[in-house]
């Protein structure tokens, strides 16, 4: 037998990918040119038992950024098949530019026994070597990629400073015609009648209560596509945006700044500035709600019909319970509600926290064991045993980055969604985490203390006013022993005089300092028997266990609460 005839045929398949659409009606293009290299290629392997595979792997106008290719798509599932042995690519790049899909797409080739090769850049990927050098490769590739979009940023704020209009929706009352603004009469008349009963009217409430009862709906418009807008009744945030919108006055808003602009003014000077002013009163009257540190969903959390759900508390017998309620109940539209107007802050906050932390710290470690596994540190098998020895635990993200992690989330009576930022995530990954979740019934249960001689059984909780009573009294009884413990000049004999008490109840009421701390905190959540006040928890032993069988209570340390 001939020694050629022992060679195992290895089917390759070839795959090119340009970014753009631009050239590839021409004869010989970048796609050809990829192909003719590789095919090249392939053919100088033919003593190895190489063969190329009839089917195309072409993708022409999909950036490397990223997963979603059709022919990559159609690639991978001939991989996952088994149909193809080697990958043959002009440069590492035309596959991908994203070193998080790279890793994906290895971890494919690798479960498959696929080989990966890169024609116009030497190196093999079954060394570390290999490896680490395709690692870098692939870095520079995605460096690559950022300094493209910051350039990219760089020059629409440079064509923002000069007044030139760079795209985006186009305002009302103008058009876009050779990258241009231009005035639309017929449009430009509607927002000029606005910005004037704007200010006969003095509010953008009362502007948009006048124009709801007048049916005014905005200027239908149909875009080059054929799409048709507008025709709707105008939103009051869309009044506020055309109302302080520099545009209409010639001049273009780019990141905090404003620069003139080459369009024409729809809005004169004058009028610009008077309504500016109105504004800027109107709005410096509000009330500015001071930041919630505990609340850190604040500004993230919506209900399931798009209302933003604000921070809120109520106190009760001396405790503050949190809430997140929806910004159409707060304004008097409990109609345009979602499904859940009010939700307990502890209980989604808590869910939230568990479910993001748990994404990121998986993340983290996903990334870490991936360079690990692939020999980017350590070099070898014992070498990766040493990392992943020297690895410390992996900390819990904290409240400040799950926020971070966080865009939005939508909470609705079946399940809450969570879109995680853009700034966390990979190219082609995922946004949306999804969670089943009810929201927990008002009705707390309470674990009732009970009596050392009596049964287990449902107890009547002590009531409402004599609870609050013990809390008043508790405040006043550490807040007396703080100012006899710091001021020597002060005695029970002045306090009582200052208070308009007895001595003697400045005495008993100061014996509520000393209770235990447990039995403290069930009474204030009312947790003890009815009948239980002020009266009968004071002038009690110093000694904390003895307080309870004083009481005739069970020391919930040594005996098991009942939900009740």
């Amino acid at each position: 037998m001939k020694q050629d005839e022992c060679k195992v045929v290895q089917r390759c398949a070839v795959y090119t990918r340009v970014s753009t659409e631009s050239g590839l009606e021409q004869d010989f293009n970048s796609i050809d040119n990829q192909r003719e290299a590789s095919e090249a290629y392939i053919k100088s392997q033919a003593h190895e038992g190489w063969k190329l595979v009839r089917e195309r792997y072409d993708d022409g106008g999909f950036s490397g950024g990223s997963m979603e290719r059709p022919a990559l798509e159609k690639l991978l599932d001939d991989v996952r098949a088994r149909k193809i042995d080697v990958i043959v690519v002009y440069k590492v790049d035309r596959l991908t530019r994203s070193l998080a899909d790279f890793a994906k797409l290895v971890d494919l080739f690798d479960a498959h026994s696929v080989s990966f090769i890169s024609v116009t850049q030497a190196f093999n990927t079954t060394t570390s070597m290999g490896r680490l050098t395709l690692n870098m490769l692939l870095s520079f590739a995605q460096f690559e990629r950022e300094i493209t979009g910051e350039r990219i940023r760089d020059k629409v704020a440079a064509s923002k400073r000069k007044g030139i209009w760079m795209g985006g929706a186009v305002p009302l009352g103008y058009r876009v015609e050779d990258r241009a603004l231009h005035v639309v009469e017929s449009e430009a008349d509607f927002v000029r009648s606005l910005f004037r009963r704007y200010l006969e009217l003095g509010s953008v409430v009362r502007l948009k209560t006048a124009l709801d009862a007048e049916n005014v709906r905005s200027p239908v418009r149909i875009s080059r596509s054929g799409r048709k807008t507008g025709g709707a009744l105008i939103s009051r945030g869309h009044l506020y945006w055309i109302l302080s919108n520099p545009i209409y006055v010639g001049r273009l808003r780019h990141k905090g700044q404003i620069h003139g602009g080459l369009h024409s003014a729809i809005i004169d000077r004058e009028t610009w500035e008077h309504v500016k002013q109105r504004l800027v009163s109107q709005t410096q009257t509000r009330r500015v709600p001071r930041p919630d540190d505990h609340s850190f969903l604040a500004g993230k959390l919506y209900d399931d019909r798009g209302n933003r759900m604000g921070a809120s508390h109520a106190s009760k017998g001396g405790r503050r319970w949190r809430y997140y309620v929806s910004r159409a109940a707060l304004s008097g539209r409990r109609q345009e509600a979602g499904s859940v107007v009010r939700v307990p802050a502890p209980e989604i906050e808590d869910r939230i926290l568990r479910t993001v932390g748990r994404y990121l710290a998986g993340q983290a470690t996903a990334i870490a064991d991936y360079h690990i596994s692939r020999g980017f540190i350590g070099g070898n098998a014992a070498g990766v045993q040493r990392e992943q020895t020297r690895r410390p635990p992996k900390q819990p993200p904290t409240e400040s980055e799950v926020r971070n992690a966080i865009e939005r989330v939508m909470v609705s009576a079946t399940r809450i969604e969570i879109v995680l930022s853009d700034a966390i995530l990979d190219e082609g990954e995922d946004r949306l985490l999804t969670l089943a979740w009810i929201k927990p019934s008002s009705r707390r249960r309470r674990a009732m203390i009970h009596g050392v001689d009596e049964l287990k059984q449902p107890q009547r909780a002590m009531r409402t006013k004599a609870r609050d009573g013990f809390v008043k009294a508790l405040r006043a009884a550490h807040r007396w022993l703080d100012e006899l413990l710091s001021d020597p000049t002060q005695s029970i004999e002045s306090l009582a005089a200052c208070e308009g008490k007895s001595e003697r109840a400045i005495r008993m009421t100061l014996t509520l300092a000393f209770l235990s701390p447990v039995l403290a905190e069930a009474a204030m959540e009312g947790r003890l028997p009815r009948g239980f006040s002020v009266k009968r928890l004071t002038d009690l032993p110093m000694l904390w266990s003895n307080q309870w069988s004083v009481l005739g209570l069970q020391d919930p340390s040594q005996a098991q609460a009942e939900p009740v």
